[in-house]
């Protein structure tokens, strides 16, 4: 019995080391294919995973991110784009590869390019939308990097629509990314990228038969495929990209449980392992770390305190959320001061100053805070030196008095010995 005991005892120690071994294992980032590589939470932008996620690479067509987010941004889904009139034979070097076969003079809506830019990652339907907003390519590509920095890019240096090879055509994972984080916010982009064909109706310039030959688009992106091996759940849209001097670029967005994730991989050498990288990174973020939020916005966060014992309420203006490791504790904290208070007055709604929150020792961002009611410190001040004034005054008018009642009735006294003496 006692050797059976024994012999349990030890197969449950070893099942239970190897289940920590296991675990172990999970919280290892996946290794995956690709030079520059950003796993991205979307809500906070904070990075999760990465390796040079700063250098830059050529990005091939996941360039196109950037041309649909100024797209959607810029136009209606129904405005009609002419096509000029010398539009196959300017710019040739910006029309090869994958194209829509745009001709001269066609009218087609922006809903129908965005289509060929994401389905198909037609080339010349990126050059008719940056000529349509922007009325040239270079333009365009001006316009591209003005918005880059207003994201908060670093290294985005866009040349072109499309990304066709140009040595000065590069960007990071990161700065990918954080245009892949703006671009998931717009419900026409996940339609779009998560349409798994689409067939451009006829134009001015095509008739059916051509329609369905040219214009029939089937989407390059293996994640979002329900039903084969491919398909990751939750998956919003992503954005495949290749020249020979690029190699392979991938970008994708994922939900799960209302957390959003990123995944940028560039200059890869191993076509396709892109799709299963993706997959292993969305599973290690999902898997592994978890959003929480620490302040709701409107919610009260501190107090300025008032000379008078008046305590004003400070609220969040926004949401503030943080990601942790799934097993972590920990939450933020932040130190406030009433000297940081540099107001008058305060007006419900109005921004009084800001904290920084941190984790763990180390910094998460700041938060902004509102005044949470309406109210006037200066008068409030007054009316407490003047009660102040009024305490301090009625005894000192009544010791006054006294004092001279006291002084005349002696000096009145001592005038009238004198008249005695006399």
């Amino acid at each position: 019995m006692k050797k059976l005991v024994t012999i349990l005892f030890t197969v449950f120690l070893l099942i239970s080391n190897l289940g920590i071994k296991v675990d172990a294992e999970n919280i290892s980032p996946p290794n995956v294919s690709g030079d520059g590589v950003v796993l991205m939470d979307a809500t906070t932008g904070q990075i999760l995973y990465g390796r040079n996620v700063d250098e830059q690479f050529p990005p091939a067509s996941t360039t196109k991110i950037m041309t649909a987010l100024l797209t959607i941004e810029n136009t209606k889904p129904d405005d009609v784009v002419t096509i000029s009139n010398d539009f196959t034979i300017r710019d040739h070097a910006l029309l090869d590869g994958n194209s829509l076969c745009l001709q001269n003079g066609e009218q087609i809506k922006v809903k129908d390019l965005l289509y060929g830019l994401l389905l198909r990652s037609a080339n010349d339907a990126a050059v008719a939308l940056a000529e349509h907003i922007s009325g040239s390519v270079s333009n365009f590509a001006n316009l591209m990097n003005e918005r880059a920095k207003e994201l908060g890019c670093t290294t985005a240096s866009f040349q072109n629509p499309n990304g066709l090879y140009n040595k000065d055509h590069k960007v990071s994972a990161k700065d990918l990314a954080l245009i892949l984080r703006k671009l998931a916010e717009y419900p026409e982009f996940r339609e779009i990228a998560t349409t798994e064909s689409y067939t451009i109706p006829p134009t001015n310039k095509t008739n059916q038969a051509k329609t369905i030959l040219d214009r029939s688009l089937t989407n390059e992106d293996k994640l979002i495929y329900k039903g084969s091996s491919d398909y990751y759940e939750g998956i919003e849209g992503g954005k495949t990209g290749y020249t020979i001097q690029s190699l392979h670029s991938y970008v994708a967005v994922a939900t799960r449980n209302n957390e959003r994730l990123i995944v940028t991989i560039m200059h890869g050498n191993v076509f396709d392992s892109y799709f299963a990288d993706a997959r292993a990174l969305f599973d290690y973020g999902f898997n592994n770390f978890k959003l929480n939020k620490a302040f709701s916005k409107g919610q009260t966060v501190t107090y300025y305190t008032e000379a008078d014992g008046k305590k004003i309420p400070l609220v969040a203006a926004e949401d503030f959320y943080y990601v942790t490791d799934k097993n972590s504790q920990s939450k933020p904290t932040f130190k406030f001061y009433n000297s940081s208070i540099k107001v008058d007055k305060f007006t419900k709604g109005e921004l009084i100053t800001n904290i920084n929150l941190k984790l763990d020792s180390k910094s998460i961002g700041n938060l902004n805070l509102l005044s949470g009611i309406n109210y006037s410190p200066n008068v409030s001040r007054s009316n407490s030196l003047m009660s102040f004034l009024r305490k301090l005054y009625i005894p000192y008018v009544a010791i006054g008095t006294l004092a001279v009642v006291l002084l005349s009735t002696l000096m009145i006294r001592k005038m009238n010995l004198l008249k005695k003496e006399f």
